[in-house]
């Protein structure tokens, strides 16, 4: 990790667990969906217990300038983890999706921008911010299911541009993300927490789907060099009823299936940063 900021023609990705993801973009310390707390639960007594600790602690984030925060999952919307990066990083500017505002300020942020689906805004030192369809839901508590928005996010910065997919299942819409907010140098797709298949299949991707995924939002720019793909939400919480290992196993088999760059799929080591050319 870079610290305080990785230089201005740097670009580096960090996969701490689950879907938090540190980018140290241009000069700018980007955070994915902070999920640091032990379980994805309203309370730390009882619910699914991490079977991987964060491989970076929040103590040890460089200064962060972007939070990206998808919905209002537990797994994804941590209440403990908001508050402490809050504290320890109050100029950041949140990025989220209609709604989601109202936790997070109440937690102590201050900086919230707040996007519908395409909706697009220019954040902070020329990145810029849109938010992508996902087929999911929301729910926090009793009586606030799908009263708040899910989504992801594609941002670009001096020429770099990255697609974080967030919480979804496959839809038909990823097609025109590519060619709205393409062509990618990075896309951030979920390929865990997917089985059984006979409810799963409308609010979490399998691993066969993400590769489809990538194969969408790269067709509609042929003869573009082609993205790094790195698998998220996975091999964090044991939160359905596949293996723990199958996800990156099966994803990595379907790439290869359909011949495409072993160099290009980054089926991730927790901590583990990648570095990308401009």
């Amino acid at each position: 990790i870079s610290r305080p900021r990785a230089g201005e023609h740097e670009y580096t990705a960090t996969w701490i667990g689950h879907s938090t993801v540190l980018l140290q973009f241009g000069g700018l310390n980007i955070l994915t969906d902070p999920m640091f707390s032990q379980r994805p639960f309203p309370v730390q007594w009882l619910g699914p217990r991490r079977i991987m600790d964060p491989a970076l602690a929040i103590d040890a984030l460089p200064p962060l300038d972007v939070v990206l925060l998808s919905h209002t999952h537990y797994d994804h919307l941590d209440r403990i983890a908001v508050r402490q990066i809050a504290r320890a990083h109050p100029s950041a500017t949140w990025v989220t999706s209609l709604g989601v505002g109202a936790y997070i300020r109440a937690w102590g942020v201050r900086k919230i921008v707040e996007l519908d689906w395409w909706q697009a805004a220019s954040v902070v030192d020329g990145l810029r911010v849109t938010a992508t369809p996902a087929r999911h839901f929301s729910a926090r508590r009793i009586g606030d299911r799908n009263k708040t928005l899910w989504c992801g996010f594609a941002f670009e910065l001096a020429g770099m541009r990255v697609l974080f997919a967030g919480d979804t299942a496959y839809h038909p819409e990823f097609g025109e993300v590519g060619a709205r907010c393409g062509p990618f140098d990075l896309v951030m797709l979920p390929i865990g927490a997917y089985d059984p298949r006979w409810f799963m299949h409308v609010v979490h991707t399998d691993p066969e789907e993400a590769v489809q995924i990538y194969q969408d939002v790269t067709a509609p720019h042929p003869g573009k060099p082609l993205p790094v793909m790195l698998g998220i939400h996975w091999g964090t919480f044991r939160l359905t009823d596949e293996a723990m290992d199958e996800p990156p196993r099966r994803t990595a088999a379907r790439w290869r299936a359909l011949g495409l760059d072993d160099e290009r799929l980054w089926i991730a080591k927790f901590g583990e940063t990648k570095t990308f050319e401009r």
